[in-house]
């Protein structure tokens, strides 16, 4: 099965082989908050140094699900932020593991790797999604992937994850918070080979299942000031990744169309 899966990803539309992957998520606004607004000046140049896209809608309401559709291409039937919930079923840390490729989270305020706790300061759990796959929880060194911010560095696994706190990821302050925190912290990131996918979990209204929210995707391999206007989300930057490392497709990920036309 997971070799058939990987024959049709070898068949879809090209996507480069990336050297590696981060995915920055930041939290509950809608693309036309972010686009243009005056206190988001580092938004505005990375779109010109990378590429937007424009049609980019979270899968549901509130944070969770989205979160997990994001790594495992389903909400597993979760609609609500629960802590004490568990996932069975793969997510990317089964696929990147086969693959022999390697991952983190890396969660600010998180106390310790390996944290299972609902929140610790201004971290919160629900913007986790590791965390919770049964399959992460009954392997130490796979939950011990889950680290702190502190631990990052230009030295990258192949696939990273960076969740900001409660309030640098924009859920509980400003828009200008967020944005120099994304200058202070992810910028210097892209002097590495690394892609870059910047988005936000959801948006305040239904487009899409979850709110039309601002995607960029920044990197020595994007085109600059490159615009899609394809409609996109959570499972297709999902997709996006299997496919440029030939990875099992993951639940509605095998429907979406990858991310194309702004490569170089």
């Amino acid at each position: 099965m997971l070799a058939a899966l990987a024959a049709v990803v070898a068949l879809a539309a090209p996507v480069p082989s990336f050297h590696h992957v981060v995915v920055v998520v930041f939290e509950n606004h809608e693309r036309s908050e972010i686009a243009g607004n005056p206190d988001a000046p580092t938004f505005a140049k990375l779109a010109r140094a990378g590429a937007a896209l424009t049609h980019y809608d979270a899968v549901s309401h509130p944070s969770l699900p989205n979160y997990l559709a994001l790594v495992s291409g389903s909400t597993h039937g979760i609609s609500d932020d629960c802590t004490g919930c568990v996932v069975d079923g793969p997510s990317l840390a089964d696929t990147l593991a086969a693959a022999g490729r390697t991952w983190k989270t890396y969660a600010e305020d998180l106390p310790r790797p390996g944290f299972t706790g609902a929140s610790a300061g201004a971290y919160a759990k629900k913007h986790d999604p590791f965390v919770y796959f049964r399959n992460v929880l009954a392997r130490p060194s796979w939950l011990l992937n889950v680290v702190p911010f502190t631990r990052l560095t230009r030295r990258l696994p192949d696939f990273s994850l960076i969740v900001p706190n409660l309030c640098n990821d924009m859920h509980d302050c400003s828009v200008a918070t967020g944005d120099k925190w994304l200058e202070r912290n992810v910028v210097p990131l892209l002097s590495t080979d690394a892609t870059v996918f910047i988005v936000f979990d959801e948006g305040t209204s239904d487009a899409g299942g979850g709110g039309n929210v601002e995607a960029l995707v920044v990197g020595r391999g994007v085109r600059a000031g490159a615009v899609s206007n394809a409609p996109t989300s959570h499972y297709g930057l999902l997709r996006t990744i299997e496919q440029a490392w030939g990875l099992p497709l993951l639940g509605l990920s095998a429907r979406a169309r990858p991310i194309t036309g702004i490569w170089r």
